[in-house]
């Protein structure tokens, strides 16, 4: 696997864009994702009961597998909101139209304040859609233009992709995303669409990507929120020419393992983004009696305010950490964990056996200085292990959310 430039618009046949309609005050507020032929498509949602319009009807869209095209907003979540259905059917339509496509080969997402109606702007918008549908990239700007739509309090705009062999064939698989805020497992406030020109079976696509997600996106927190609008979408248009991946073989192995380092290198920057942050935090789980309760450990810590708050103020507080692990839900022996914290700046030994004992706190507030924090917890009960992402918490954050509609 190789990182390359272009984004969603690196795979073959996929073209690209963004624009500003006016749902936002002069920012880039609309992205188009399209494909030059009817693609394979999976998607996974949030598991918030409590779901925005768009989300409806782009897994009616998807009951067939099949999809063209993604039209995404910003600046209006389209979420318990009037006419919410009918205008996201709506931005279907718009795009089919400006495509000559068929509605339900296009999905449709959106992200920003929730309860409040896009009526009022929904000629605006297909202004917009109109527009975007004529100047549409196949390269590196196209991705870069879309990425940008599609931000809210992101201060990152999030695109990658790679290239693999399968099949002796040159695959990519190009992403976008959004996230800052509302974000916690399950999803959060994100969206990423992820496109790829490899050959893949329907269900194949599907299995592979929950696998992903559940190693990516539901290892990350910002603030503990689940948002009503998450989504995370991929399209297969089989342009790359490789035999088309039927069974779970080397070649379906090799494209799991590049999707999962794409989507867990953007997860990672969702998580670095967080509002307000000033620290990536990196949990390590080790020697733990399995995956799951590693996972789960390591949730409950990058998702603890009370940790995010020490990460912030650089105090090396770990009974906040053995805290957070107790009341994961998981079976464990607290007195056989050790917790230490690690850093380009080096690594300081803070509890062992779960027990505190004296260590340098100047090399502790040194440590816990860089950008990227990693808590180290080793269970010393198995060898199973999970990586978990978040960031620190800060004033900023509270500033950010206390006006964030007004």
């Amino acid at each position: 696997m190789e990182w390359v430039s272009g984004g969603v618009c690196a795979p073959q046949g996929f073209k690209a864009g963004g624009t500003h309609c006016g749902l936002k005050k002069g920012k880039s507020d609309l992205a188009l994702i399209v494909s030059d032929v009817p693609a394979h498509a999976a998607a996974t949602y949030t598991k918030n009961a409590v779901q925005a319009a768009p989300l409806h009807v782009s897994k009616r869209h998807l009951a067939d597998g099949t999809l063209q095209a993604v039209i995404i907003n910003s600046g209006n979540a389209n979420a318990c909101a009037p006419d919410g259905e009918q205008n996201a059917l709506a931005m279907c339509e718009f795009t089919a139209k400006g495509l000559g496509i068929p509605a339900d080969q296009v999905a449709v997402s959106s992200t920003g304040v929730i309860g409040v109606s896009m009526t009022p702007k929904i000629g605006l918008v297909q202004a917009g859609i109109e527009a975007l549908t004529t100047k549409l990239s196949a390269d590196a700007s196209g991705s870069e233009a879309a990425a940008k739509a599609i931000m809210t309090t992101d201060l990152v705009q999030k695109e990658m992709a790679v290239k693999l062999t399968l099949g002796g064939k040159t695959v990519h698989i190009g992403a976008i995303a959004k996230g800052s805020g509302m974000i916690h497992p399950n999803m959060g406030t994100m969206l990423c669409f992820i496109t790829t020109d490899a050959a893949i079976e329907k269900n194949l696509l599907t299995k592979a990507l929950r696998r992903v997600v559940d190693h990516s996106y539901n290892r990350i927190s910002v603030d503990g929120d689940t948002s009503t609008n998450d989504f995370c979408l991929i399209l297969a248009n089989g342009l790359a020419g490789n035999s088309e991946i039927s069974t779970e073989d080397t070649d379906y192995i090799a494209f799991v393992e590049a999707l999962t380092d794409l989507c867990i290198h953007l997860a990672r920057t969702i998580a670095a983004d967080g509002e307000g942050a000033t620290h990536l935090i990196t949990c390590e789980v080790n020697h733990a009696p399995d995956e799951e309760t590693a996972t789960e450990i390591a949730r409950s810590v990058i998702s603890s305010s009370l940790v995010k708050s020490a990460i912030f103020g650089k105090d090396a507080n770990w009974g906040r950490i053995l805290c957070a692990a107790g009341y994961a839900g998981v079976s464990f022996d607290p007195e056989l964990v050790s917790i230490s914290f690690v850093s380009e700046a080096g690594e300081v030994a803070v509890c062992k056996g779960g027990r505190g004992f004296p260590f340098d706190e100047d090399l502790a507030i040194k440590v816990l200085t860089p950008h990227e924090i990693v808590i180290r917890i080793d269970m010393a009960q198995g060898e199973a292990m999970s990586t978990c992402w978040g960031c620190d918490l800060t004033y900023d954050y509270v500033k950010i959310n206390g006006d964030y509609r007004t």
